[in-house]
């Protein structure tokens, strides 16, 4: 974590020879199996035509029973008019003859009827004491009957098994003082009111209709054409293979697949920057794995050649063994690293980081003590944040133990852990060589070591800033206090749970 002289994977002797990612199966990509049955969950373009096509059947007919019932009512007024118009005409030449009321029907109130459907047509005249003066006796009178404060009565009859359209008038015939009322009953059949109202309604049953035809046929053709290059862009998707992560292109797109397209591109973008962060990380492991798995093999076999000097075969394996120990430790470091960095989301629970940094301490008390570091901590009651105890964990290990790796004997390391607004600060303080500020951004990627001299990893820095970004944090690196030294700060997001209220202070020393 300190120090001037920086070891990168950039400046090393030996470059990874085969750490690039095996090539892809000869038969091609594995395409994922989709879990959809097409006759439950119908495409796009049959919902599309359903969408378009049922609301416009809704629309025809409506408009189909709209216009049927205006037809209709069309052609009932203008047959009442002349129905009416008949009776008035009949019920006008109604008049005295030798004191007794007498109708004498002119042709015109009959003619007025005619039409190519030949309806038949029929009338009655009747005197106020029931008498007939004229047309059909048996031509039904009406439900009620007619007066001349109500006017006109129009119904419905039926005569000679005909169904009839009627009419019942009355009037008063005065004459000398007296009067008489007449009542002049009109019927037709109704030939000409029903092909009126074909007249007037089918047009409209036959333009819908077509209208709804030509759009069942139009809008699969209209759909097709434009969901072509959404059918395009499928098969473009469909048929890449794994590794090939360049940008798809938007030009000729409808203006509503650009975005999906933009978003393609930058899921793109991220896997891309992944597999490259990926394939880098392998090799800088493999280029890190390789170096002491060979002088572990070399003192092995040093070991072996030397069994009659003891003193050497002693050397040999102590330093297999300190190899041994660097390779389990890389090794524990890059399986914690992959899995802070392959978990999207840990599971997060209440726990007190107090309890965390005083388990990290007496884990490190001991490697302190022999070094003679003076090992300290002070850290606040109730500092409850939600997180994965394994990963804090390795996270403030990580840094306690680089504190005291890289603080020279006799050096002083403080943990000092305290609940700041809604904020959870820990710092990890020495007064070692410290950092400049050049380069600290550096120590925090992977296998960037401060000292070349000092055995470490390059790992430590990267798995506490990776796991303190899955819980919502992070890890900075300041100078120390009086200036001596480097200030490791963890910073994680208070949580609301128990003891989140309590600030008070408690020294763990």
């Amino acid at each position: 974590m300190h120090g001037y002289e920086i070891e990168t994977p950039d400046n090393r002797r030996h470059a990874p020879e085969d750490a690039s990612p095996q090539s892809a199966p000869a038969d091609g990509p594995m395409k994922p199996a989709l879990a959809r049955d097409a006759a439950v969950q119908p495409g796009l373009r049959a919902r599309l035509m359903l969408w378009l096509l049922v609301p416009l059947a809704l629309f025809v007919t409506m408009a189909v029973i709209t216009g049927y019932d205006n037809a209709r009512r069309t052609a009932d007024r203008l047959q009442d008019k002349l129905l009416l118009s008949s009776a008035r005409m009949i019920a006008g030449e109604v008049d005295w003859s030798d004191g007794a009321p007498v109708a004498d029907v002119p042709p015109a109130a009959l003619e007025i009827f005619e039409s190519p459907y030949r309806d038949s047509v029929f009338y009655k005249v009747e005197a106020g004491n029931g008498r007939l003066l004229g047309g059909r006796p048996d031509l039904p009178a009406p439900p009620a009957p007619p007066t001349e404060a109500d006017g006109p009565v129009f119904y419905h009859a039926s005569l000679a098994d005909m169904p009839v359209r009627a009419v019942a008038y009355r009037r008063l015939l005065y004459d000398a003082g007296r009067s008489v009322p007449v009542t002049v009953i009109v019927a037709k059949t109704e030939g000409s009111r029903c092909a009126m109202l074909d007249e007037l309604w089918r047009p409209q049953l036959v333009v819908g209709s077509l209208m709804l035809l030509l759009v069942a046929v139009l809008v699969p053709l209209g759909l097709r054409f434009e969901l072509e290059p959404l059918m395009k862009l499928k098969d473009e998707v469909a048929g890449r293979e794994p590794m090939q992560l360049e940008p798809m292109c938007a030009q000729g797109l409808p203006r509503e697949l650009q975005p999906i397209v933009d978003a393609i591109n930058q899921c793109i973008a991220q896997l891309k920057l992944h597999s490259e962060a990926q394939r880098q990380f392998i090799a800088d492991a493999a280029h890190q794995l390789r170096t002491p798995l060979a002088l572990l093999d070399a003192q092995l076999q040093y070991a072996r050649r030397v069994d009659e000097n003891a003193a050497a075969r002693d050397a040999a394996l102590v330093g297999a063994c300190r190899s041994t120990r660097k390779l389990t430790e890389m090794t524990n470091q890059l399986l914690m690293m992959a899995q802070a960095e392959s978990t999207p989301q840990p599971a997060l629970t209440e726990m007190d980081l107090g309890a965390v940094l005083a388990s990290a301490l007496e884990e490190r008390l001991a490697a302190a003590q022999q070094r003679n570091i003076d090992l300290g901590a002070e850290i606040g009651d109730g500092l409850w944040v939600k997180g994965n105890a394994e990963l804090l964990m390795a996270l403030v290990s990580n840094l306690i133990d680089n504190a005291i790796r890289y603080t020279q004997t006799g050096g002083r390391v403080t943990v000092v852990a305290k609940r700041e607004a809604d904020r959870i600060v820990s710092r990890v303080m020495d007064n070692g060589p410290g950092i400049p500020d050049d380069i600290r951004e550096r120590v925090f990627e992977r296998f960037v070591r401060g000292f070349a001299s000092t055995e470490g990893t390059g790992l430590g820095l990267p798995i506490a800033r990776e796991i303190a970004r899955r819980h919502g944090g992070d890890v900075r690196l300041a100078t120390g206090v009086d200036g001596q030294g480097v200030t490791a700060t963890v910073i994680l997001p208070a949580s609301r749970g128990q003891g989140a209220g309590d600030e008070a202070a408690a020294d763990r020393r």
